[in-house]
């Protein structure tokens, strides 16, 4: 799992997040398989290009999970330059023999619409180009309830986190279960 700080506990009791609880659920349907969650908060897609190959040298996972793009929406950054650090990162993966899955993600509307189509359309069609499944939006019933975020109404609260491991679930026990 590579991502950012949505997925590294930011603000959280540790166990709390997605990830965590993805383990737990694993355990509890019996499904062999470990988790290495090398998320970083504030991470960037050109940051987890920079430290993919390590991680998969070091894991050499079955199945890598990406869950970055967001501080590069936030940040304004062009929607060209993540979708080409996405690409390499699901090149580099596949040519370690690994499955890929893309966690996908919304710019809130100020962005602009121009903007936040372009960054939304990106994770489907990097999806659709390298045949990896897609969870769209992984905030999907999280992102429209603010009581569901932190004090900085940036990070989801632990309350939130089941409903994005519910939204994760049926596209990664699928995934995991092909390897």
């Amino acid at each position: 799992m590579v991502g950012d700080s949505l997925s590294a506990e930011y603000g959280l009791t540790r166990g709390a997040g997605w990830v965590a609880l993805l383990e737990q659920k694993l355990k509890r349907e019996k499904i062999d398989a470990t988790i290495v969650n090398a998320s970083i908060s504030g991470e960037t897609t050109s940051g987890g290009r920079a430290r993919l190959p390590a991680l998969l040298t070091a894991h050499k996972p079955d199945v890598v999970v990406i869950e970055l793009g967001a501080n590069d929406g936030l940040r304004g950054l062009p929607v060209e330059a993540a979708a080409t650090n996405l690409r390499q990162m699901i090149t580099l993966s596949q040519q370690q023999r690994a499955k890929v899955m893309l966690i996908g993600m919304r710019m809130p509307p100020n962005y602009g619409r121009a903007y936040t189509e372009r960054f939304f359309g990106m994770f489907s069609a990097l999806s659709k180009e390298f045949k990896a499944p897609l969870v769209p939006f992984m905030l999907e019933g999280v992102a429209d309830k603010p009581a569901l975020f932190q004090a900085d109404r940036l990070h989801p609260s632990a309350q939130a986190h089941p409903i994005i491991l519910n939204n994760i679930w049926p596209t990664f026990s699928t995934l995991i279960q092909q390897r």
